[in-house]
């Protein structure tokens, strides 16, 4: 399993979205992890071509103070890989047997999961959970295979007696979003973080107050600059749509996880609402 604040993971995924200068550091370090914790910053500056100041620079993008505590870090996430499998992301091959195809879809999706769990800011979902909680209305914001994320949270939470809504195309996004106040919570779900329409929507409810939580990879996007509440998930690099239903999958579970904390605060009230709604659903299906 992978540990958290994983730095390696957390290279691998922002790397696009560097400078040019860090990128040279990042494709460096991604290609000589097991050198890293050896090497000086002048040594690293000299392998990735870059400087010092370059180095301290990328160090400091990616979190950390200095140059030691990103090596101790770096070293940390070498034996967590260490006692892992091993195994990276598989895409889809032509003609793969369906054996290979159960195994490695089944392998991405772990691999997704756990992966997004190494970059998931938990400050930031104690902050969720908490909007969500006090909130007078959710509204999820999705396109595509994120509008079904959408769909799936707009589910749990009206199951809890929770009034919210999924909005899954452009038009009916803007309306949503020109409706929001100060008491609603507004939640963007985009793996990229630059779908146009989404950011349409996401610029009329930061005016309007609402608090905005963002599920979105982990990298530098105007959506995750402009989250109250930045929930990142960890996608793999691979070609085919294996790749989507890898982030469709983190992105379900960190749906799972604001759902599970706002029942869980509130655990007496909510298992009454889901004993009724469980009710009404089997007399219905025994007519």
């Amino acid at each position: 399993m992978a540990i958290n604040d994983n730095v390696l993971i957390k290279i691998r995924d922002r790397k696009d979205s560097l400078t040019p200068v860090e990128r040279l550091v990042a494709e460096y370090i991604l290609a000589n992890k097991e050198e890293i914790p050896h090497l000086s910053i002048k040594s690293l500056a000299q392998g990735s071509k870059t400087s010092d100041a370059s180095v301290l620079r990328f160090c400091k993008t990616m979190g950390y103070n200095g140059y030691r505590s990103f090596i101790v870090s770096i070293s940390a996430s070498l034996g967590s890989m260490d006692e892992d499998s091993g195994e990276q992301y598989s895409d889809i091959q032509p003609g793969d047997d369906l054996s290979t195809i159960i195994s490695n879809i089944g392998r991405n999706n772990v691999r997704s999961i756990e992966d997004t769990l190494s970059v998931l800011d938990r400050p930031a979902v104690a902050r969720a959970i908490k909007a969500l909680q006090s909130s007078k209305r959710l509204m999820f914001f999705g396109i595509g295979a994120s509008g079904l994320v959408a769909q799936d949270a707009e589910q749990k939470f009206t199951r809890i007696n929770k009034i919210c809504h999924a909005f899954t195309d452009g038009h009916s996004q803007l309306t949503a979003a020109s409706l929001l106040t100060k008491e609603d919570v507004a939640i963007f779900i985009s793996n990229s973080g630059d779908t146009v329409e989404i950011l349409d929507s996401l610029e009329i409810a930061k005016k309007n107050g609402a608090h905005i939580v963002a599920i979105t990879k982990y990298s530098k996007s105007e959506l995750s600059d402009k989250a109250d509440s930045l929930l990142s998930i960890s996608t793999p690099e691979i070609s085919i749509r294996s790749g989507a239903m890898g982030s469709r999958i983190a992105m379900l579970t960190i749906i799972d996880m604001l759902f599970a904390g706002v029942a869980s605060a509130d655990y007496q009230q909510v298992k009454k609402y889901l004993s009724k709604s469980r009710s009404i659903i089997s007399n219905k299906r025994r007519r």
